[in-house]
């Protein structure tokens, strides 16, 4: 598993880029990704994260005034965050109710 030490702001920004690349099929800009993050940021504050994405070859630009695309490592990371949440999701269900009531 590939592991960056990315701040929950900078992995909520990244998920949400590769899921409206995955639904969009193009390069995702950073007015797009303001608005669709549910993040109180503005598209210039995105731009300064998805310029440090790019650094750590998580994203990556198309050409000169495209969005960003993700990298493979993007890629896997969005993988990675999902299987993450799955396990623990599924690690919970053995669990009934009195005893999560006692914890």
């Amino acid at each position: 598993m590939t592991k960056l030490d990315l701040n929950e702001r900078k992995q909520r920004l990244l998920m949400t880029l590769v899921e409206r690349h995955i639904r969009d099929g193009q390069p995702v800009g950073s007015k797009t990704l303001a608005s669709g993050s549910g993040l109180a940021v503005s598209p210039a504050t995105v731009r300064n994260i998805m310029s440090e994405l790019e650094e750590l070859g998580v994203l990556s630009s198309p050409h000169t005034s495209a969005g960003r695309v993700p990298t493979e490592l993007g890629y896997r990371l969005y993988v990675d965050s999902l299987l993450a949440t799955s396990v623990m999701a599924v690690s919970y269900t053995h669990l009934t109710l009195p005893t999560i009531c006692s914890v």
